[in-house]
């Protein structure tokens, strides 16, 4: 007789005798564990688990579901005569009483060990199963062991889920299956080996360890019938078994099999819960799945903290039960409008928040059907309120970026008028300060006057060009003239582009188009900026931008800026118009530009979209909604033609012939000019034996800068070349700052005054 005060001080199976447990006051739950417990632990057929308790009787039956054979009343004090009437049975039926611990040496019979096994597994599930199923197990068959075990997902290994060894159970253990008898119950379903085990598999360490000689094992297969893990009996003596104890064996393997399905089964779902869990929760947005009622089915951590409510207050409401009735009303019928159309939907939205405040939403829809009438709507909620300050703030910055890039070539584009209007007028000066003037005069004071107002029309072009170009009413929409914006937008970038590429036109008559027209010169600004930074080096017989304007249906036109340059590859393409994304050098290039060019031609009803492929050059197509009012039909605008100015005695070298003249006439009487625009044409005059005493050259020229020019006639020329002076209204490459910086005082920046120009000229000649 063993007595114990606690069930941890009991062996892992009790195997025979006369099981009694008191039942002290307390809750029936914790009743039912104990009585659970010492019945998983008891060998059934040698065993009789009484309760003394004091319970009614609804308790005690709930005592007898948990495994107890009968509970005896301890009322009255009748319970011992009974305890001891059911010790004399079982001593008489087992021939004498047996210790309530140690290994079971003899087995019984199969038709008792079934009943046995199916009665002590029946309650168990999980891996509290397999714990019993083996001890059990072990105990029925009168074996040295008895385990089972799953095998992995690469099919090569065994992980035991219980392994009863010599009456206790082991640690679980991984072990590979070839060269185990294992190995063989996987591949033919049921494996026996009466004897010498251990010699027929001198590759498994554990059977010699173990001093192992008999084997039985059978396969535990899933619902499709794939092997999923072994069940397996060993004795350290030979195993005799017959037919009826390898179908026990079987049947028991086939309760193991389902039962490990449905683990990995439930282990699945579980997996699968808390992966869709997850992904819900990493989704960075407000997310919500509602059913055909509207109620809430699924949310995620971003929705709750949104509607700052717990995933638990939230689950089976709708938004009614939180959002003021107008909202709650408005959110409802875009649901509902989802449900019945079928279609994904996207709307901007305003909520108004507790504190007063209102928020800008961007909300998308989608509905998915689980199964055939069974529809739910996924939401997913952005708040774009900061996102649409911080796009007003990218844009201001864009716009900064556009005109930092512009700058230098729009002061050059003023300086080189106000050059001659200051020649110009410094010459009027001169000539009234004589007295009046002889009639033979007037004709070339005309002229004067003629181009002091034409250069100072430039000037105010340009000016109205940058004020288009950053006026501040972005919101206001009306008719665009197209050409206009273009031509706007090829001033403001001229030198940028006429020293490096040549722009061909090709614009159909187009009507004004709906938009906003410093907006759409920031998108053109942009483009031609971009289209000129993508030719590796200037080269005006190759590199080519082509503008072209056409309409397209009757409600639709379309602007086309293309060039001829490297182009793109598709990866680029992917990606053009991605905030911050950017292929040119730090400092070079933000990476907003397009991405804000897109945004703007959105926002005008607009569509922006771009064709290249590498080695065959790039096209950007802008196609604008046609102003539906009094459209009127633009004509292409003509190109402005240039003139070539004499040449004189000094040599001046400058794409603006105005300048030239106005040089002249400061000059006159004093020196002899000889102006020409291009600096590949003056090198060719000093190659075919002209004279001059000195030379002016302009710093940015298309086709050959002054700066290479200088260097080519440092070469030719050096003594020229010292005699030479470059004219600057402003410098754009790093190559020309560096050059101009290593020579100022060699610099006559624009607009000079008459005497400046004198004192500079005097000194090249010194």
């Amino acid at each position: 007789m063993t007595s114990v005060e606690r069930l941890e001080e009991l062996p892992a199976a009790v195997s025979a005798g006369l099981v009694v447990l008191g039942d002290e006051s307390g809750g029936v739950e914790e009743a039912v564990a104990r009585c659970r417990e010492l019945h998983s632990r008891r060998f059934i057929p040698r065993t009789h688990l009484v309760v003394l308790t004091a319970r009614p009787e609804a308790e005690q039956e709930a005592l007898i579901r948990a495994g107890a054979d009968e509970c005896i009343p301890v009322q009255g004090g009748g319970w011992r005569r009974r305890v001891a009437a059911f010790h004399r049975r079982l001593a008489a039926t087992e021939g004498g009483g047996a210790p309530l611990a140690g290994a079971v040496s003899q087995r019984i019979a199969p038709e008792i060990a079934l009943r046995a096994l199916l009665a002590s597994t029946t309650s168990d599930l999980g891996h509290d199963f397999f714990r019993t199923l083996v001890m059990h197990l072990a105990n029925s068959f009168g074996v040295t062991s008895a385990l089972v075990g799953e095998l992995q997902p690469e099919r090569d290994s065994l992980r035991t889920l219980a392994f009863w060894l010599n009456g206790r159970f082991e640690e679980n253990v991984t072990y590979r299956l070839q060269g185990t008898p294992c190995h063989n119950a996987v591949l033919s379903s049921l494996c026996h080996y009466r004897d010498g085990v251990a010699t027929r598999f001198p590759e498994d360490a554990m059977l010699m360890d173990l001093g192992m000689r008999g084997y039985l094992g059978a396969a535990l297969k899933n619902s499709r019938g794939d092997a999923i893990g072994v069940l397996a009996i060993l004795h350290g003596e030979p195993l005799d078994l017959g037919t009826l104890d390898r179908a026990l064996l079987e049947a028991l393997a086939a309760r193991a099999g389902a039962e490990l399905e449905r683990i990995r089964t439930q282990e699945a779902l579980e997996r699968a819960r808390d992966f869709l869990r997850n992904t819900l929760d990493a989704v960075p947005d407000p997310l919500f799945v509602a059913d055909r009622a509207h109620r809430f089915v699924a949310v995620n951590r971003a929705f709750c903290g949104f509607m700052r409510r717990s995933a638990e207050q939230l689950l089976g409401s709708s938004y009614h039960d939180f959002l003021p009735a107008r909202e709650a009303d408005d959110g409802w019928r875009l649901d509902e409008l989802a449900f019945t159309s079928g279609q994904p939907m996207e709307r901007e939205e305003t909520l108004s928040s507790i504190s007063g405040t209102t928020r800008t939403l961007v909300t998308k829809r989608a509905v998915f059907a689980e199964a055939p009438g069974q529809p739910f709507l996924v939401v997913t909620i952005r708040d774009i309120t900061d996102h649409r300050r911080l796009e007003t703030q990218l844009r201001l910055a864009d716009r900064m970026v556009s005109v930092g890039t512009m700058a230098a070539g729009v002061a050059h584009e003023i300086n080189n008028p106000l050059a001659y209007v200051c020649s110009n007028l410094s010459y009027l000066g001169n000539v009234l300060a004589q007295g009046v003037p002889p009639a033979e005069s007037l004709p070339e004071l005309r002229e004067v006057v003629a181009e002091t107002e034409e250069g100072i029309g430039r000037v105010r072009a340009i000016v109205q060009d940058l004020k288009a170009f950053a006026r501040s009413d972005e919101d206001r929409v009306g008719p665009v003239d197209v050409h206009q914006v273009m031509e706007g937008a090829l001033r403001l970038v001229r030198n940028e582009l006429s020293y490096r590429v040549r722009v061909v036109r090709a614009l159909d008559a187009v009507p004004a188009v709906r938009g906003n027209e410093g907006r759409l010169g920031q998108v053109l600004v942009n483009l031609l900026v971009n289209a000129v930074q993508a030719f590796p080096k200037a080269d005006l017989d190759q590199n080519r931008i082509r503008l072209a304007t056409r309409c397209e249906g009757a409600n639709w036109v379309v602007v086309e800026v293309e060039d001829n340059g490297p182009g793109m590859e598709q990866e680029v393409l992917e990606r053009i118009f991605d905030p911050f994304f950017t292929t040119k050098p730090v400092g070079v290039g933000t990476g907003l530009g397009l991405a804000i060019c897109h945004s703007i031609v959105h926002s005008m009803g607009g569509q922006i979209d771009v064709r290249s492929r590498r080695g065959h050059g790039s096209v950007f197509r802008v196609l604008l909604p046609i102003f539906q009012g009094e459209d009127v039909v633009l004509p292409a605008l003509p190109v402005r033609q240039e003139h070539e100015a004499p040449r004189r005695r000094l040599l001046l070298i400058d794409d603006e012939p105005a300048v030239g003249t106005s040089v002249r006439r400061l000059l006159q009487g004093v020196h002899e000019v000889h102006a020409v625009q291009d600096a590949r044409e003056a090198l060719s005059l000093l190659s075919r034996g002209e004279q001059y005493d000195a030379i002016l050259c302009d710093v940015v020229m298309p086709g050959m800068s002054g700066v290479d020019f200088l260097r080519e006639l440092e070469q030719r020329e050096p003594l020229m070349a010292r005699r030479t002076g470059l004219m600057s209204g402003g410098t754009f490459s790093t190559q020309a700052r560096e050059f101009v910086a290593a020579r100022a005082s060699d610099l006559l920046e624009k607009p000079f005054e008459p005497e400046r120009l004198r004192t500079f000229v005097a000194r090249l000649l010194a």
